[in-house]
């Protein structure tokens, strides 16, 4: 099995960069678009996060008609096809793309979505990341054959959400060792697969910074929407414990990806968010502003 890496410390905000040993192996391996340990090229999010750049993505747009209904009435599962990716591919605007799977896990849809974007361990692929349910919702065991599964199906990478303790952090980095996953971190900047977690809880907030310190992942983000929801609905308080993730992330070396707008992505490319994640029709308007506030 592959061995997973930690990251290494000091990155500057806004504009976080990688420190000179780091540097220096990209130029040994050849560059972040060269072949990893498994003889597959990164995709682009992996490749602007090891240059310290900011990434821009969206929610992958379901595509059943809003409101549509079954034939008794039933609300409908969200429709992803590889049409739909093959479309999401050509905007030259996206990084990556964000498959919401939390709510209902649909192994055909990663299938769908890396196939319409070619996922053929190309180099200059957008990078597709899958948020699968908690590990909570139905087990370590499950949890882990998802992570497998996702992989399997062409996602660059899978999202944990809602990790509660450290242990639980170590618990979802251990799905990528199962999986045999070359997982990348700034210490191990040839990695091509994303191990994100996300912290959107009280508790897990009380216990960010060991979190935070939980070796072989590469991305840790605050879901603020659920902790604002968790705290009460206080979004100052939310915001604080977004803040204090960010800050987290910053001290080990890692992205923190948020959702953004056209009237806040300026405002978090300049706090040092690294990947930004748009949703609907105003997504393309608000990366163009963030690109201009990311001098990209």
């Amino acid at each position: 099995m592959t061995t997973i890496h930690s990251g290494v410390r000091g990155l500057t905000p806004p504009k976080r960069r990688l420190c000179a040993p780091v540097v220096l192996s990209l130029f040994l391996l050849g560059g972040c678009a060269q072949d990893g340990a498994q003889g597959v090229s990164q995709s682009i999010a992996i490749q602007l996060w090891g240059e310290g750049q900011v990434a821009f993505g969206i929610f992958v747009p379901s595509e059943r008609l809003r409101g549509e209904r079954g034939p008794e009435g039933e609300r409908l599962p969200a429709l992803y096809t590889a049409q739909g990716g093959a479309e999401l591919a050509q905007n030259d605007l996206l990084d990556y793309l964000f498959l919401n799977l939390e709510g209902s896990y649909d192994p055909e849809a990663i299938s769908a979505i890396s196939g319409g974007l070619g996922h053929e361990g190309t180099a200059e692929r957008k990078t597709l990341l899958v948020r699968i349910p908690p590990i909570s919702t139905d087990g370590a065991d499950v949890a882990r054959a998802r992570v497998v599964e996702a992989l399997e199906r062409g996602a660059d990478g899978v999202v944990l959400p809602h990790v509660r303790t450290p242990a639980e952090a170590t618990l979802a980095v251990s799905f990528f060792v199962d999986a045999g996953a070359d997982v990348w971190s700034p210490a191990n900047p040839s990695g091509t697969t994303i191990a994100m977690i996300m912290i959107e809880d009280p508790g897990a907030l009380a216990e960010v910074r060991a979190i935070a310190d939980t070796p072989g992942y590469s991305v840790l983000a605050c879901g603020i929407g659920s902790l604002t929801g968790a705290l009460g609905g206080d979004q100052a308080a939310g915001e604080a414990g977004n803040q204090e993730v960010l800050a987290h992330t910053k001290r080990v070396d890692v992205p923190d990806i948020i959702t953004a707008n056209s009237d806040d992505v300026a405002r978090r490319v300049e706090e040092g968010f690294l990947g930004l994640l748009m949703r609907g029709p105003e997504a393309d308007d608000a990366i163009r502003i963030g690109r201009v506030a990311a001098q990209r």
